[in-house]
């Protein structure tokens, strides 16, 4: 359920679903321009401006567990794991719990839970092309991508570009990083990467995860 805040429009709005859920099935891919709310994405982005002139950020690396090391050769952006502390962070958890349970009613995903990050491009960050879950693992099911930065220049780099699953040399979508823009694309089957950025730039990445616990492990093999 959405948080309720007197007269606030929903920051995922509910005529986003179908055709979110419609692209998925057909194309294993969406983009929606300007579908999240403008306030929200405003809130979050100061939050974000805030934490990453205070250094109250952490380098991301690539891989999990023993493998997980820091290759600024591939991927240059700072993080921080959502916690609920803000009202907008709330709202924006809220949308994608919303989300959850209609990929779960209409595609019987199996969606458990839902983790995201705020990722911060300082200028010349990039990421490599990359998948965001491995084929055969049972974590990552659906990846989101929420831009924040406002009036997000032409020239301004930092697009997230989107390539066939059938295909990774051929790019089927080029995402601006344009506050209220939105992406959803399947986590294992998606290539995906993030060009240069000239600006610094602020969105939040999330993934849709099945439990995949079993005996204490953590996304064991399927």
């Amino acid at each position: 359920m959405q948080i309720a805040t007197p007269n606030a429009p929903p920051v995922l709005s509910p005529a986003t679903l179908p055709h979110l859920i419609d692209a998925l099935v057909e194309q294993g891919w969406y983009l929606g321009e300007g579908v999240l709310d403008a306030g929200v994405c405003a809130a979050l982005h100061a939050e974000l401006c805030d934490r990453a002139e205070r250094d109250a950020l952490a380098a991301a690396g690539i891989g999990r567990g023993n493998e997980h090391a820091l290759r600024r050769d591939i991927r240059g952006d700072a993080i921080h794991w959502l916690d609920r502390e803000s009202q907008a962070q709330r709202r924006y958890l809220a949308a994608m719990g919303e989300l959850q349970h209609a990929l779960n009613q209409a595609l019987f995903l199996g969606l458990f839970e839902y983790e995201a990050h705020f990722a911060h491009y300082p200028p010349g960050a990039f990421y490599r092309k990359h998948l965001d879950s491995f084929r055969g693992r049972a974590n990552r099911v659906i990846s989101t991508v929420g831009y924040l930065n406002p009036d997000w220049p032409e020239d301004g780099g930092g697009e997230m570009l989107i390539f066939a699953p059938d295909d990774p040399e051929r790019e089927v979508a080029r995402v601006r990083p344009a506050a209220g823009n939105f992406a959803c694309f399947l986590s294992e089957t998606v290539p995906h990467e993030v060009l240069p950025t000239r600006l610094p730039r602020a969105s939040i990445a999330g993934w849709f995860r099945r439990n995949a616990s079993l005996g204490g492990l953590v996304d064991p093999a399927r």
